[in-house]
């Protein structure tokens, strides 16, 4: 196995430095990931363990470009008054009640992050989530964070709900209802108790609404029904792709793209105002952090620690807690590094054991969980995460903004609780799981 080396230390202290930098707040994340990046890339260069090349290619531009698509699509929808009108009508299905209206958005971005990726469900709720905590006079800090939190989980049930997922599922063979058969009763558990556990940790920042719901309707029209009308066309064609692109290969990001091809088309919108609906903050955070993770990879310290829970597997009768090991150190890694990263770490790994007799199935199923679940322990977990921080912030509403310290008083706890589920439930079925 391969021995602890400079370069992993380097790529490690430079990693903690950025995230320090990013969580203290001392920087902006976007400024502080990028310097982490170029520190980085520096560090590697001097020290022969990464590239400027390999920088790059680290770069997952799929995730950059679907969120840059996504995030202009969603600005074409804003001014045609379709936020409002379905804010007045989830508010109006809720009643004014703070915790049904929490139950609410988290079930409905849950189960469209089962069938489309969990950062596109965030990134067209998050806004409507804040119009509809305005009309009831509430804080929304606590449905970006449980929206973000539960949209991870519930894109953890299926072969297309979260790309790791795709990865471990194109690796293994599985089927997607084979996915969704071993992956679903687990997240409806932790999903569940999840939502359980958000209804406590934030009964004192929910309270009912102002009641102010009949009045609503007729003061808040669609304001643009033409253009509703093509941007609708535009993202059920999106839409329709994300069911279908894995058969075409496309990437998520070129569906996205047509979709944005075709709004761009039909509406022809002013360039300068569309761009300026783009949170360009948010990509270049993604970019640097990419970068980061990337010489930590490049280092060897993930193959590391994937080359040790390798040797706990081949050991007779351990194949049960080398996946649960698998499970938590996957989650506590997603926390803090990007999963894919991770995930593809971990691959090879696996299929390396088959060759030595080992039932590789369960350690599938562990991989997943544990990815899908950890994105959740900070702000920077998961990217959906990030796009809830963002609105937060945008939102300019006492007391929602989302700060790293916000997010770590729910988000461990939360995560803690939630691998604690999945690991009774993985422990209990252990045999489904072989």
């Amino acid at each position: 196995m391969t021995a602890f080396s400079d370069s992993m230390l380097a790529a490690a202290l430079i990693l903690v430095l950025a995230y320090a930098l990013i969580f203290s707040e001392k920087l902006h994340r976007t400024s502080a990931a990028i310097l982490g990046a170029v520190v980085m890339i520096g560090v590697g260069m001097s020290m022969d363990f990464y590239t400027q090349e390999e920088a790059i290619a680290a770069v997952d531009a799929n995730t950059i470009l679907l969120l840059a698509a996504m995030m202009m699509l969603v600005s074409l929808l804003r001014p045609t008054g379709a936020f409002e009108y379905m804010a007045v009508h989830i508010t109006r299905w809720a009643k004014g009640d703070a915790r049904l209206l929490l139950i609410y958005l988290s079930l409905a971005v849950s189960l469209i992050s089962m069938i489309l990726d969990n950062v596109t469900t965030v990134i067209v709720f998050a806004p409507l989530t804040v119009l509809i905590c305005r009309l009831l006079r509430l804080n929304p800090m606590p449905y970006l964070m449980a929206e973000a939190m539960l949209s991870n989980i519930g894109g953890a049930a299926t072969l297309v709900g979260d790309p790791p997922n795709l990865m471990i599922g194109s690796a293994g063979d599985i089927s997607f209802n084979d996915f969704l058969f071993h992956m679903g009763p687990p997240v409806v558990v932790v999903w569940s108790g999840t939502v359980l556990l958000l209804l406590f940790l934030f009964r004192k920042q929910m309270r009912r609404g102002a009641g102010e719901v009949r009045e609503l309707v007729d003061t808040h029209a669609i304001k643009d029904l033409a253009g509703l009308q093509k941007i609708l066309v535009s993202l059920a064609l999106v839409v329709g792709l994300f069911f279908v692109h894995h058969h075409f290969h496309f990437f998520p990001a070129y569906a996205a793209f047509i979709g944005l091809a075709l709004a761009l088309a039909l509406m022809k919108p002013d360039m300068d105002t569309l761009f300026n609906g783009v949170n360009w903050s948010v990509l270049f955070f993604f970019a640097g952090l990419f970068m980061i993770v990337g010489g930590v990879e490049a280092s060897g310290l993930l193959n590391l620690f994937g080359n040790s829970l390798a040797e706990m597997a081949r050991e007779p009768g351990q194949l049960l807690l080398a996946g649960l090991m698998l499970m938590w150190i996957a989650a506590v890694l997603s926390a803090v590094v990007d999963n894919i990263p991770f995930t593809v770490t971990m691959i090879p790994i696996i299929l390396g054991l088959e060759s030595s007799g080992v039932n590789i199935a369960p350690l599938w199923w562990a991989l997943a969980l544990g990815v899908g679940l950890g994105g959740n322990g900070t702000h920077i977990g998961a990217t959906a995460n990030i796009i809830a921080v963002a609105e937060s912030e945008h939102s300019n509403i006492p007391g929602a903004r989302i700060t790293p310290a916000v997010w770590m008083r729910t988000g461990i706890p939360t995560t803690f609780f939630s691998l604690i589920l999945a690991s009774l439930f993985y422990t209990l079925f252990f045999d489904i799981f072989r």
